[in-house]
């Protein structure tokens, strides 16, 4: 390949990055795009001088572009040799022998894995969009927190910073209309704390905790870890809950919230009252995991009753590493839950927890995501569109203010298959099988939109377009 042809590619690659990303970020993808994607791998780059030429970029921001491609794999260099390309070995890396015996409980989580070192990528599903994050300000109310006559801030945090509790509850009325009080919110290290928390706290060791399926993998993995039984019943929006076979009885019901994950629709709360009233679980936990602007009127929960709770974080709507959130409990609970939270996990982060609450009491998380919202939908019917004209997709969920939708496929189609086919050409997608129960036969890939957007959404759409149909059409004949 001649250097002109590769210049070319990059360069077309650079002009689809987002403008409001640095230029080093935008080189960065666009080096990372052509790698992947059009140049062989050892091909020799040009020059520095002649990329920063072409791409009309300082040497200094090159370089920082580089060191990132050189750390993560994706070039190597020589000393004064030049630089060359290559392609990073797969990240679904079979388990390497000897490794040392882990739990029953451990393996079984292990025996379908469902979380992934690849964390960026087009299509990768749960990641929000955190180029467009207003990270400015997050980082003006942190500073402004970190100051030294908030020296109790680097303390342990004993049920959570208070402003911010009050936060959640004013949040959590505005936007879900939910009423809870103040000190029934117990702040938690993400979702998976507070699962974890209700698990520990609520259950025993084999006592039997009631999913949907398909089902949040997140979840289902904490109370498997917790040695919990897990049992699993389908739920389609048409029909409701299928049949239980089962008479045992259930200590607690875990369900997404308002927005199902991951069939990204709306979720039915007539569907679940009525499985529940059959039930009668101890205890219903439900997971505001996928926030989609909706009000609370799909949630069961309710702040007076004593078997009602709800977990939720601000991952989805900020930024995944942020890692806070919130358990809202009966008055009953909160003493013993806190407690337990103290002794099992200790508390702490309250810088984090303190411009947390700033930003949620000034009004920036409203203001970023009724903003953010409308372009979440605009790349939803994009992907609505170019998936609709896919032979064997028999069903996609409709455009929502969510950064995740679902396509569903015969359920013959072999959805593994086609998420490490999709992998290959560096598309990142969930198959929806593995968070089906056994005697639900559903197949499909769980997207998310948050990692694309622009001309390099509508680019990469159409290039999941023509693979998918591709792979739909062996699949019909295989």
């Amino acid at each position: 390949m001649s250097s002109a042809v590769s210049l070319a590619t990059l360069i077309e690659h650079y002009k689809l990055q987002p403008e409001r990303l640095g230029k080093s970020v935008r080189v960065e993808q666009a080096m990372r795009l052509a790698i992947l994607h059009d140049w062989p791998e050892g091909s020799r780059l040009p020059p520095h001088r002649i990329l920063c030429r072409r791409l009309g970029v300082a040497r200094d921001t090159l370089a920082q572009a580089m060191r990132r491609l050189l750390e993560e794999g994706y070039i190597i260099t020589g000393q004064g040799q030049g630089t060359w390309t290559r392609h990073p070995p797969t990240l679904y890396q079979l388990p390497r022998p000897g490794t040392a015996p882990l739990s029953s409980r451990a393996a079984e989580i292990l025996r379908t894995p469902s979380a992934s070192s690849i964390q960026s990528g087009a299509f990768m599903p749960g990641i929000p969009d955190i180029t467009q994050f207003p990270m400015a300000k997050w980082r003006e109310l942190y500073a402004s927190v970190t100051v030294p006559r908030n020296a109790l801030l680097l303390s342990y945090s004993g049920g959570g910073y208070g402003p911010l509790k009050r936060a959640i509850r004013d949040f959590l009325w505005r936007w879900r209309r939910l009423v809870c009080d103040t000190e029934q919110i117990i702040i938690t290290d993400g979702t998976h704390n507070g699962i974890e928390l209700c698990a520990l706290g609520l259950t025993d060791v084999g006592d039997r905790v009631l999913m949907e399926s398909p089902c949040y993998w997140g979840a289902r993995n904490v109370f498997t870890a917790t040695g919990a039984t897990v049992e699993r019943l389908a739920w389609t929006p048409e029909t409701g809950h299928a049949q239980r076979q089962s008479s045992a009885p259930v200590q607690l019901a875990y369900f997404t919230g308002s927005h199902h994950y991951p069939l990204s629709v709306a979720t039915s709360r007539p569907h679940r009252q009525a499985l529940c009233d059959a039930v009668q679980p101890r205890y219903i936990l439900e997971d505001d995991y996928e926030f989609s602007g909706e009000d609370g009127t799909g949630l069961m929960f309710n702040g007076r009753s004593g078997h009602h709770l709800l977990v939720g974080s601000f991952s989805k709507l900020m930024f995944p590493g942020l890692r806070l959130g919130y358990l809202v409990v009966p008055h009953g609970m909160v003493d013993s839950l806190n407690r337990l939270r103290s002794e099992v996990f200790r508390e702490g982060r309250l810088l984090d927890q303190a411009a947390l609450a700033q930003f949620l009491a000034e009004g920036e998380l409203d203001t970023w995501y009724r903003r953010i919202q409308r372009d979440y939908l605009a790349r939803q019917q994009v992907m609505h569109d170019q998936l609709a004209r896919v032979p064997g997709i028999i069903d996609i969920s409709p455009p929502s203010r969510s950064i995740s939708l679902c396509v569903q496929f015969s359920p013959r189609v072999d959805d593994r298959r086609i998420a490490r086919k999709l992998l290959q050409s560096h598309l990142v997608t969930r198959p929806l099988s593995p968070v089906c129960a056994e005697d639900d036969p559903r197949s499909g890939l769980i997207l998310g939109i948050g990692m694309l957007s622009g001309r390099t959404l509508v680019a990469e759409a159409e290039r999941l377009r023509h693979i998918l149909t591709r792979l739909l059409e062996v699949a019909a004949t295989s």
